[in-house]
């Protein structure tokens, strides 16, 4: 939900700073990539390096020159620690130790178990809520929404390339803009069938301008964030503004306002941005792992929507 929003805020300062961050402006740095290429990246040495390195490595796109940064990264992190200086960041990131193929191997397990727990709860909603339920199919699509978005997740943690992060950023746009539309799906197109049906045509085409801009014109990472904090904004507002209008009449719309505004204090977690501890967890790694169980908590809340909402259809139907 909002919590996307608050991710995406931070994805793109860090974004903004990846050409120039201290460490790959350090001589050192420089020098020591550009020797390693020299040596091992071209004819014989490269062939080498190729026939030694691990299938799966070169499956998940690491070249010799992935290797050398990495490689340098860490002699530059060492002559940092042993002057008494702070961990440098390099190109936007901070060092990760790399496990396997996983370029962040915490962020990209809690990715993983994200999508675990809303591919479970989706199952759990299918079997419990019946397809006849008014929120039924948003809800659905809203999970694979969330699933998709979280498979990128998992992928651009595990290999940062200009691919994997333009599908991280617009898969995560599409979680933010389908929580508004499932928002105005529940507030008022069960009434207003024809305003949900434009205002789904509006996101539609919000989100296609959007990608389009950024993939055909250029990526700004500015205009980026202003977009996601502004309709982050707007779902943030209307979950809650609802929540609080119904809590009354729907005790488990609670859930929904726990959610609400869990996902906006564990954001603040990415505001520490400390250096990994063991060169692994670092804040955003402890952001993802602590939305799961709130993702787990908005699905329960789905679930008891729904099936409120059945209940209160069949017994219009009765009485009609």
């Amino acid at each position: 939900m909002a919590g996307r929003a608050a991710r995406l805020v931070l994805l793109a300062g860090a974004a903004a700073l990846a050409s120039g961050s201290q460490g790959d402006r350090e001589p050192v740095y420089r020098d020591c990539v550009l020797q390693c290429e020299e040596q091992n990246c071209s004819g014989g040495a490269l062939n080498h390096f190729r026939s030694r390195q691990p299938i799966y490595m070169s499956l998940a796109g690491w070249t010799c020159r992935d290797d050398c940064k990495y490689e340098c990264m860490w002699v530059t992190v060492g002559l940092y620690l042993q002057e008494g200086h702070k961990v440098p960041q390099f190109h936007g990131k901070w060092p990760f130790s790399r496990f396997l193929f996983f370029q962040e191997p915490a962020s990209a397990v809690a990715s993983f178990l994200n999508g675990l727990a809303s591919l479970v709860m989706l199952c759990r909603y299918r079997t419990f809520v019946p397809a006849s339920s008014p929120m039924y199919h948003t809800c659905v699509a809203f999970a694979w929404v969330s699933l998709n978005a979280w498979f990128w997740s998992t992928v651009f943690h595990t290999r940062d390339t200009d691919l994997t992060e333009k599908m991280d950023y617009f898969c995560a746009s599409t979680v933010i803009l389908h929580s508004v539309y499932l928002c105005c799906v529940r507030t008022v197109g069960l009434q207003h069938p024809a305003v949900v049906s434009a205002f789904r045509a509006l996101l539609l085409l919000m989100l296609t301008v959007h990608v389009s801009y950024l993939s055909l014109i250029r990526f700004d990472y500015g205009y980026n964030l202003v977009a996601n904090v502004a309709i982050g904004l707007v779902n943030v507002v209307w979950w809650l503004a609802w929540c609080l209008w119904n809590q009354q009449r729907l005790p488990h719309v609670r859930k929904c306002m726990v959610v609400v505004l869990l996902l906006q204090g564990l954001s603040l977690l990415e505001l520490l941005d400390f250096p990994p501890l063991f060169w692994v967890l670092d804040a955003h790694a402890i952001w993802h792992i602590s939305t799961i169980p709130v993702h787990v908590l908005f699905f329960s809340f789905l679930e008891d929507d729904s099936l409120y909402l059945l209940k209160e259809s069949e017994a219009k139907f009765k009485l009609d």
